[in-house]
């Protein structure tokens, strides 16, 4: 009698111990679709998802002041889109000496949080359309050409005035007071001097007042990301070796029509190999806006394979095509390129214990795999969730190069946990709302952004 109430207490106990030890694995199927994810993928530029597209080969580089209306629904032809990129002149931010119209950015920032979009921007100083505010004309500043100069018609600024630093510093650091950090501010393009702020041209001030004009942002933005311009080698250099990401505005540029240079074969790859920047975009975003728009390369018969094929090599997260219409025959590629370009994330296993108890530690163990070329630059949460129960795990998802990452540690399970059965989740948080913030490349997505995985059944004990 002794031994047979032994043995059945070996065999509970067996059964007890396999229950505990028992894994559920779990491999989501992968999915193909484009996904619209945030900080990456093709921007509308001067304009929201869903507004009208700029007709042909045309485009404004002026943002809007004030709303404008949306298409109707279904009638506008163009990508998904997470990110909204506008640019606006001095003039129309500060009118008057230090009058800032900030109504203007916040009714952008409230467009692109109503269109599911963050917005990037740039401030620039003037072009040769659109000249600097006219009370600084009129201030005594100093002009670096004169009306009877080849370009005199537009009155340029000479940028080392100590007036145009004060006047230029000035705006920069009251934008960054205001915005920086905000939740829906994507980016932000450092702009110092030269037509659209770029930093190139005939009248550049000597570097220590370049340096200057960069670290104003530097010290404006110190929670949103910035995007150093391309144009002059030390500039770029000197940004983005102190955290800034970079742009170019002429990806595509093969050699126009009676043209004898072409940024994508004679400047761009150079300068980034001048430069050391091949590595960049691992902690900052590389962004690259269209030489025209893509009708413009199909005019001038480009090739695109070798240009989309560049954007990935340079990692790549948001393109500028400024909002214009892909040729017909090039939409399936432009397709393509969309799942290739930024982040995206396949779930490809899943370990759990089946059965865990209240109290306890849990194993868990994840292979993630990026499937796009860049990591994101944002620090969303990694989380599961049993139920109602939000488990938050402690990955840093902006280590997830391209590539395979995997997460392996122990997750609690709290002691207010009813005993039953549950369905196993997981999602990619955004840290301030907590509610799901990347759409991942597998199957299972739910209605309200989290993924559904598997059984676990929690214990009592």
């Amino acid at each position: 009698m002794t031994l047979r109430i032994f043995t059945i207490c070996i065999l509970f106990c067996s059964l007890v111990a396999a229950q505990t030890e028992q894994t559920t694995v779990i491999r989501p199927t992968e999915i193909d679709d484009v996904l619209v994810n945030p900080g990456m993928g093709i921007e509308t530029f001067n304009r929201f998802s869903g507004q009208s597209l700029n007709e042909g080969v045309k485009w404004s580089e002026v943002g809007p002041e004030k709303p404008i209306a949306d298409a109707p629904p279904g009638t506008i032809d163009f990508p998904g889109s997470s990110v909204a990129y506008l640019r606006w002149f001095w003039s129309q931010f500060e009118p008057q000496p230090g009058k800032y119209q900030w109504q203007i950015m916040d009714s952008a920032l409230a467009e692109a949080h109503r269109h599911n979009q963050r917005l990037a921007i740039r401030l620039m100083p003037y072009d040769d359309k659109h000249p600097l505010p006219d009370w600084y004309i009129h201030s005594g500043a100093r002009r670096a050409n004169q009306p009877g100069d080849k370009d005199g018609a537009i009155w340029s600024p000479d940028s080392a005035d100590p007036l145009y630093v004060r006047s230029w510093s000035a705006i920069i650091s009251e934008l960054g007071k205001r915005y920086d950090g905000h939740p829906d501010l994507d980016h932000v393009d450092i702009s110092t001097a030269g037509y659209w702020g770029e930093g190139w041209g005939p009248y550049l001030p000597d570097w220590p007042v370049q340096q200057q004009l960069i670290d104003v942002y530097l010290q404006a933005f110190t929670r949103t990301p910035l995007l150093m311009n391309f144009d002059q080698l030390q500039a770029l250099v000197y940004g983005s070796k102190h955290g800034a990401g970079w742009r170019l505005d002429c990806w595509g540029d093969m050699g126009r029509p009676f043209k004898n240079f072409a940024h994508m074969l004679d400047l761009y790859p150079q300068q980034i190999a001048r430069g050391k920047l091949q590595d960049v975009w691992r902690t900052a975003p590389v962004a690259l806006e269209s030489c025209g728009v893509p009708e413009s390369w199909k005019q001038w018969g480009f090739s695109l394979k070798p240009i989309l094929d560049q954007a990935l090599r340079w990692h790549a997260s948001t393109i500028n095509i400024k909002s214009s219409a892909i040729p017909a025959e090039w939409k399936s590629a432009f397709d393509q390129f969309q799942k290739q370009i930024g982040y995206r994330f396949v779930l490809k296993k899943l370990e759990y214990p089946t059965h865990v108890a209240r109290g306890s530690m849990a194993q868990i163990n994840m292979w993630w795999f990026n499937a796009g070329v860049a990591p994101v630059y944002r620090d969303y949460l990694l989380a599961l969730k049993i139920g109602d129960t939000v488990l938050p795990l402690d990955a840093d998802i902006r280590q997830w190069l391209p590539g395979d990452s995997v997460y392996e540690n122990t997750m609690p399970i709290p002691w207010d946990l009813k005993p039953g059965k549950y369905r196993l989740r997981v999602a990619l948080l955004d840290r301030q709302t907590r509610t799901p913030a990347i759409r991942l490349a597998i199957t299972g997505r739910q209605s309200d952004g989290w993924y559904d995985l598997g059984d676990i059944i929690v214990g009592s004990e």
